[in-house]
């Protein structure tokens, strides 16, 4: 029998390994090991002890001690689902908050926004002497170009304005080609222009949130650059 001087003192060293629960942590299902089944157990386990070989101290407190690391682990593992749902909250709410925006992405398909312009960057690897941009239809007729001149490298914004109204009531999409002699001649570059996001959707752990983008099909939230509240139309606001 284990004297009530030696089991306060097991008490005591087991709520210093954290395995001591108060009395509605002790409520556990049956199929579970709980402090007061290893308690009994470890009773038992002294009980029936060799008196000539007795346990040594370092091994009683090696088994408390894998206890302790095997309730910590199931603990943590709670606490794991719980951060997953709160990250499935997240994507769902960030989703939701895309719908009716504009995401800027790498691409050479442009369309004018509700105020009738178009918006981009280059992302110059290094110094240009000259910079050209070229909007064609979807002929690949050139309707428009503009010239940067010489940028320094990083990014570099630019826009069209003053559309035509005859390209605004095509609502047809347009090719931006970006060109820059960065010291061997002109080459092409991609840009990067705004697009409609026409829905989303929460995607998963290795996705995250995915974007329909228009002409551009499923894009990664992850891999936008930019996110621009589209304004709204003037119907809208009636």
């Amino acid at each position: 029998m284990i004297d009530p001087a030696s089991q306060n003192q097991l008490n005591t060293i087991l709520q210093k390994l954290g395995v001591n629960k108060s009395e509605d942590e002790k409520k556990a299902t049956k199929d579970q090991l709980g402090q007061e089944d290893f308690l009994k157990l470890m009773t038992t386990q002294l009980q029936n002890q060799d008196p000539f070989a007795p346990m040594e101290n370092a091994e009683f407190i090696a088994q408390m001690a894998q206890f302790s690391t095997v309730t910590g682990i199931t603990e943590m593992g709670e606490s794991l689902k719980g951060l997953s749902a709160q990250i499935n909250e997240f994507r769902i709410a960030t989703a939701s908050s895309l719908m009716g925006s504009s995401v800027m992405i790498p691409g050479n398909i442009a369309r004018p926004d509700i105020n009738g312009e178009i918006h981009g960057m280059i992302d110059l690897p290094s110094t240009s002497r000259m910079t050209q941009l070229t909007f064609s239809d979807a002929n690949g007729t050139p309707v428009h170009s503009i010239d940067l001149g010489p940028k320094s490298s990083g990014l570099t914004g630019f826009s069209w304005e003053d559309i035509p109204s005859d390209i605004l009531a095509s609502d047809e999409p347009l090719r931006v080609d970006v060109y820059a002699d960065l010291g061997n001649g002109m080459e092409s570059l991609t840009p990067s222009v705004f697009a409609e996001v026409f829905s989303t959707s929460v995607g998963d752990e290795t996705t995250g949130v995915m974007l329909d983008v228009r002409d551009y099909g499923q894009i990664r939230a992850a891999d936008v650059l930019r996110f621009r509240k589209s304004a709204p139309t003037t119907t809208d606001a009636l």
